[in-house]
């Protein structure tokens, strides 16, 4: 493809962004940037927050692992509806009731400071290397399709990213971000609906439908009932539920956004109609990466490692997946859908990483450094400096994920999520679920053995448990660690 095109699509976008953000930061204050002044319409929010929960690794990584898994991942997403309901009915009306801001002072009013830091910190962790994750694929994109072709290396490629990410958010924060992510959600379901069309329009089956044809394949497997596998049905369905609660319900970058609504009742109504949208939504993405592989096998295609894709003989499985989609939409499917894909993988990556950022720097400037102490002229200061002492960290991150990744992006942000928020998952059930009071000093310390206990566990599964290996629940055993752990450091409270 034209690197002309690149550009010049990646430009309109980012000019549309910063027009956008040029109407939202007027008269814009700090309260405007953590909290939008607390007067997003609901609908909005909902729709914006598709983009933000799935982002540039479900778009690329998604249907490219379903080469490897076909449509099981469609499991994680049925617990996802669980999982919204328990944040929409439990956990809303406590932040609500509690007017927070942050949502990890509730740990500080529960159990005290060291449990208010600790808190912040597992989300810090969280959050900059699962932005990073994520805004990896956009700067891989670019990277192939444009700054590549002029020699650039693919530091300044993230550099600019970033930079890009910054400028329309420094000003309005959350409130351009909640306008920002609707019409980044609008693309990135655009070039996806875009991309089917054009495949179904080359797609010549040899006998039947596209549909019977897809039906009679492995591609569209839903369900897996080896208890041995780390995809099994009731090991996906709960994973889901909890990295829902986790990634959603004790995330600062998602709740952020749920609490710039009205009031409590719009809240919710925002979440659950979030959460029955993402199941269709998911599911078309999945089959647009099972329409791509129904392409590449009717075109008779084959990939070597230099294109970052490749069929695994030994093991009988696609590695490097992460790179079909980009190969496909910018080499084989026409200006078009290179075009859409551009837009769409932007739009994406930056509908997550924008708020992500943001959230970074409310926690921070909230948690960390005890930002209401201060007033007015040095809070936002302190925010400016902040802000770009987040975007050099994730540039940082994104740089070292490149060095030392050898999987698919989606399994990296759900694996890390198992380690990082299951000590948050902990905390949080320990807090609504018991009267008890653990000793306070001793809460950090808990929450890093729990996490180094459940490697441990992990990596010895299958010797220790008859061939058992664990998947994406050992969040949930990262979370019963901490729980136990808080048990066993605890005393009777008087009050609940």
């Amino acid at each position: 493809m034209n690197p002309l095109i690149v550009l010049i699509s990646a430009v309109g976008y980012f000019a549309l962004l910063l027009l956008i953000a040029r109407f939202t930061s007027k008269n814009s204050n700090n309260s405007t940037f953590f909290t939008g002044n607390r007067q997003s319409p609901w609908f909005v929010v909902a729709f914006g927050m598709i983009g933000a929960s799935l982002s540039g690794v479900t778009l690329i990584s998604i249907p490219g692992e379903v080469g490897n898994s076909g449509f099981e991942y469609f499991q994680l997403v049925l617990g996802y509806l669980l999982g919204y309901a328990v944040i929409a009915f439990i956990l809303m009306p406590l932040y609500y009731k509690l007017n927070l801001v942050s949502i990890y002072s509730y740990l500080g009013q529960r159990f005290g400071k060291p449990a208010y830091k600790t808190g912040a910190i597992f989300f810090l962790i969280s959050q900059t290397i699962g932005a990073s994750f994520r805004l990896f694929l956009a700067a891989i994109v670019l990277q192939i399709t444009f700054f590549a072709h002029y020699g650039i290396p693919f530091s300044i490629t993230v550099a600019v990213t970033i930079i890009l990410i910054w400028l329309y958010t420094h000003k309005g924060g959350i409130k351009t971000i909640v306008w920002t992510d609707t019409l980044q959600t609008f693309f990135m379901l655009l070039a996806v609906i875009l991309t089917i069309i054009i495949i179904l329009r080359d797609l010549h089956p040899e006998s039947g439908s596209v549909l019977t044809t897809l039906q009679e394949s492995h591609l569209t497997r839903i369900f897996n009932w080896d208890w041995r596998s780390p995809n099994h049905f009731v090991k996906q369905f709960l994973s889901g539920a909890f990295i829902a609660i986790v990634m959603t319900g004790l995330d600062q970058n998602m709740m952020q956004k749920n609490l710039t609504c009205r009031n409590l009742r719009d809240a919710q109504k925002n979440m659950m109609t979030f959460s029955l949208i993402l199941l269709p939504v998911n599911l078309i993405f999945l089959t647009m990466g099972a329409l791509m592989y129904l392409y590449v096998q009717q075109a008779g295609l084959t990939f070597t490692d230099t294109h970052g894709f490749m069929f695994d003989v030994i093991n009988q499985n696609y590695i490097h997946t992460d790179a079909l989609y980009p190969l496909l939409s910018m080499n084989y499917l026409g200006t078009i859908a290179s075009v859409v894909f551009i837009i769409g993988v932007i739009a994406a990556a930056y509908s997550s990483a924008d708020s992500a950022m943001a959230a970074l720097t409310t926690s921070f400037c909230i948690d960390i450094l005890n930002f209401r102490d201060f007033d007015n002229i040095k809070k936002q200061r302190i925010r400016f400096w902040v802000h770009v002492a987040v975007s050099v960290v994730v540039f940082l991150t994104i740089l070292l994920f490149r060095a030392f990744n050898n999987t698919s992006v989606i399994n990296a942000v759900f694996t890390m999520a198992g380690y990082t928020y299951g000590p948050l998952l902990g905390l949080y059930s320990f807090g609504l679920f018991t009267r008890l009071k653990p000793a306070k000093n001793i809460i950090p310390l808990i929450a890093l053995i729990s996490p180094a206990l459940t490697w441990y566990i992990g990596k010895n599964s299958e010797t220790w448990f008859n061939g058992y290996k664990f998947g994406f629940e050992l969040l949930l055993v990262n979370g019963a660690l901490t729980f136990i752990g808080l048990l066993l450091i605890s005393r009777r409270s008087k009050k609940s």
